[in-house]
């Protein structure tokens, strides 16, 4: 895996946690909308806008880069629109992440030929 490919993945990672906690945080300021007067969802949703926005594109670069299957890519693109997705995504993308520093390593070695 080339630092290109490396980095975007990191990116993806990084931006889905907060991705998903500002969705999370987004559902609860709309539940409180309405029941009391309190009415955060203009700003939490400029937010969570932001942050989804930029998972997005972040995700299309590591499509792009990592040339996943068009399966894998739905799985990541279906993660990012449920409410605590962004989680699970962050976990599976390390451990991808992971597994490739330990190739490029045992590459590096001369251990595989992978």
């Amino acid at each position: 895996m080339d630092i290109k490919t490396a980095t975007a993945l990191r990116r993806l990672r990084l931006i889905s946690a907060p991705e998903a906690v500002s969705f999370l945080i987004l559902l609860l300021c709309s539940v409180l909308k309405r029941t009391t007067d309190f009415n955060a969802v203009p700003v939490m949703g400029a937010a969570h806008g932001v942050l989804f926005i930029l998972y997005v594109i972040f995700w299309a670069d590591a499509w792009n880069r990592t040339k996943w299957s068009g399966r894998t890519a739905a799985f990541y693109f279906v993660l990012s629109v449920l409410p605590t997705g962004g989680f699970f995504a962050e976990r599976k993308l390390r451990r991808e992440a992971e597994s490739a520093v330990i190739a490029a390593r045992a590459r590096k070695e001369g251990i595989v030929n992978a």
